[in-house]
């Protein structure tokens, strides 16, 4: 039987692969810690899964070359909304 954070080294690659997520969004849904999730796909899972690992660090290399256009994104929409605020007279 695998040790606890073995298992859930392959449950949070698993999740990575399956939903795209980044390190964050997968720390959200497990209640963990992002420093968590990255040594456990990092340093835990290439022993336990080297296959494994090995996709999920495609995922997570794809999202941090995507990071900056999410980040040009939520600007995009915080000013929006306090354009909108402004148009109707709100602070």
């Amino acid at each position: 039987m695998q040790n606890p954070s073995s298992e859930r080294a392959v449950e949070l690659g698993t999740y990575i692969i399956e939903h795209g997520a980044t390190v964050r969004s997968a720390a959200g849904a497990f209640g963990i810690s992002k420093s968590t999730v990255h040594k456990d796909v990092s340093e835990r899972l290439p022993h336990i899964r080297p296959e494994l690992a090995a996709q999920v660090h495609e995922v997570l290399e794809r999202n941090k070359r995507e990071r900056h256009i999410r980040g040009g994104q939520a600007t995009k929409r915080k000013y929006a909304l306090l354009a909108r605020h402004r148009h109707r007279g709100q602070p």
